[in-house]
């Protein structure tokens, strides 16, 4: 590519009506919570991408998300658009652009670099080029350059690639949001400030009831309850964000926004933490202190067994167990079996959110769960399930209250089939499940009865038993086509028959490209002689290829409707290739022989449908 090209891709982001473009960065699933959280503070022109929320806004907007944005881990404003096909375009692309507008001879900087192309491969050596291109335009002008920090630079550069498309963005965060600044000390595995913030906003809870975690280890849940229901900005803690060191900072404007105090709000419920662990509650007081939420938040060293009485009627629990991976736990089912028998038995009127990472944890809960949401913990791909306590029996609720369970269980199926993260685990379960299955294993229908295959009476030689020769295993090829040498009776109970000749009653599952004839009618056929014949399957009755009583049957599923096959629906060339002249009968023209119309010369299985099929 030509530098005039890359000049015509290049293009800087520029301001519409003081506005200009941003993007909010997050973890997988919470970007819908993100996105309500920017409409909530002004933005414009919202869209919701994977880990990540594009809007349109201000430099006031700017300075906000990062303060007040509970599910944003960065915000990120693009300054350059360009394509490239190769590293040498994204050097002569960055060169392109006046750095001192950005940058000066006096600041460190660093590059952060995002790919996802089959063009590049490896983000390190994308951040180096970028890097490069950088400190050569300086060299070239100044003879000078500007130092590159990785530990606390003055500017942060971020570069996306996706395929041929490249954004430079500057980082207006710094380090990640979810580093809140309340922290001194924490457990042995920390739940996120931002995966905590997001359980909590999609429980839907703000403050108007009772909030409870029985196993809060380093009170993180607990902070960001207590922020949530006060209105304190959870950036309020941090020493310092990457904005305040550019050029157009604007201190007076972001003094006034941090300062201002409007969302403030007084807390009318209690929030309640305790952990088994006297060493874990140690850690969430100093948190808590350092937080400013001492008289806010009440703590106690107490076992989840030990709760008899709940704290209030109704309220709300959010909780992160063990998981067993880097918190052992010797008895891990006994523990979710004891959640289960106390969030039934004490705390009737609750809701109850887990967060948990193996399906064998929430079946020992034993309790129905309402909604589900798919979140990461870290690289754990983990559920936080709702489950809504109520005292007796699911089916003894009142009418009002069972039909609200009912429409939440619609809206939960709903929601997962519509979340992207739920959908690509439920394909890829699908798909595992398939393969950690052998074809041998799976149960096969008989196609008269419902006796599975593998129950079939099969008098052939264990080596003829698999369902697919390989070569080496037939016997030789006559004219191209593919024999066996081995004759089977009535009751072979094969998937892919050879052209040996059978008796009238034998049946076949898979049919060459060949056409059938009038009175032979299967599945798929082979090539031997046979009679017509009457035969019934689910209650339908078929004599000479048409149907005498009961529905019509279709060659894919036998519960779909469809008119039977006829011979006007059949190609008569093909007719003409594969039967004798002189009778319907059908001749010893070998079923797999190919068929080359429209092939190549390769194997074509033509199925031949029924006017109802078509549709």
């Amino acid at each position: 590519m030509e530098e005039n090209d890359i000049k015509d891709d290049v293009n800087a982001v520029e301001l519409v009506n003081g506005e200009f473009p941003m993007i909010a960065k997050t973890m997988a699933e919470l970007e819908d919570v993100l996105a309500e959280e920017l409409i909530e503070l002004g933005a414009n022109n919202v869209e919701i991408g994977t880990r990540m929320v594009s809007f349109t806004g201000d430099k006031a907007l700017l300075y906000k998300t990062n303060l007040h944005c509970r599910t944003a881990s960065r915000i990120l404003k693009p300054i350059y658009n360009f394509k490239a096909e190769t590293a040498d375009e994204v050097y002569e692309a960055i060169k392109l652009l006046n750095w001192d507008d950005y940058l000066s001879l006096d600041k460190t900087f660093s590059i952060d670099a995002v790919v996802f192309s089959h063009i590049f491969t490896h983000s390190k050596f994308v951040a180096y080029k970028v890097k490069d291109a950088i400190a050569d335009w300086f060299v070239e002008k100044y003879t000078k350059r500007p130092s590159v920090s990785v530990s606390n630079p003055d500017l942060i550069f971020n570069i996306h690639i996706s395929h041929n498309k490249c954004t430079l963005s500057l980082d207006s965060s710094g380090e990640s949001l979810h580093k809140r600044g309340y922290r001194v000390d924490q457990t042995e595995a920390p739940l996120s400030e931002v995966l905590a913030a997001g359980m909590i906003l999609k429980s839907g809870w703000r403050g108007e009831s009772a909030f409870l975690d029985p196993m809060c280890g380093s009170g993180t849940i607990l902070i960001e309850a207590a922020m949530i229901a006060l209105g304190i900005p959870p950036g309020i803690h941090r020493k310092n964000f990457a904005f305040e060191k550019w050029n157009d900072f604007d201190s007076d404007l972001f003094s006034d926004i941090y300062n201002e105090d409007s969302g403030l709000r007084e807390l009318k419920f209690p929030i309640i933490g305790s952990d088994i662990s006297p060493k874990a509650i140690s850690i969430s007081e100093k948190n808590i202190k350092n937080a400013g939420l001492k008289k806010y938040i009440e703590l106690s060293v107490k076992p989840i067994q030990q709760y008899t009485e709940a704290p209030a009627k109704e309220g709300i629990i959010i909780t992160n167990p063990p998981y067993g991976e880097r918190i052992k736990v010797e008895e891990l089912e006994g523990l979710y079996s004891m959640i289960g028998e106390r969030l039934k038995h004490v705390f009737s009127g609750f809701k109850a959110y887990i967060l948990s990472y193996h399906k064998e944890s929430f079946d020992a809960i034993g309790l129905k769960h309402n909604r589900r949401f798919f979140l990461y913990n870290g690289p754990l791909e983990c559920e936080m399930r709702e489950y809504e306590i109520f005292a007796g029996k699911r089916n003894e609720q009142p009418r009002d209250s069972s039909s609200s369970l009912k429409s939440s269980r619609k809206d939960s199926y709903h929601n997962e089939r519509n979340s992207k993260e739920g959908y690509r685990r439920s394909v890829r379960s699908e798909r595992e499940d398939k393969q950690s299955t052998p074809n041998s294993d799976r149960p096969r229908s008989n196609w008269k009865s419902d006796e599975s295959y593998n129950k079939r009476e099969d008098r052939r030689e264990p080596r003829e038993r698999k369902f697919r020769d390989s070569s080496s295993e037939r016997g030789t090829r006559s004219g191209g086509s593919r024999d066996s040498s081995t004759e089977r009776g009535t009751s072979s109970g094969g998937f892919r028959d050879s052209s040996a000749k059978r008796e009238p009653g034998a049946r076949s599952y898979r049919d060459s490209s060949s056409e059938r004839g009038s009175g032979a009618r299967s599945f798929r056929d082979s090539s031997s002689e046979r009679e017509p014949r009457e035969f019934k399957s689910d209650n339908k009755n078929y004599r000479d290829g048409k149907s005498t009583g009961g529905r019509s049957f279709d060659a894919r599923s036998k519960d779909r409707p469809g008119k039977p096959f006829r011979e006007s629906d059949r190609d008569s060339s093909s007719r003409k290739d594969n039967f004798k002249k002189d009778g319907n009968k059908r001749g010893n023209y070998d079923s797999r022989k190919p068929n080359n119309e429209g092939s190549s010369g390769k194997n074509v299985l033509k199925l031949r449908r029924g006017p109802k099929d078509k549709e």
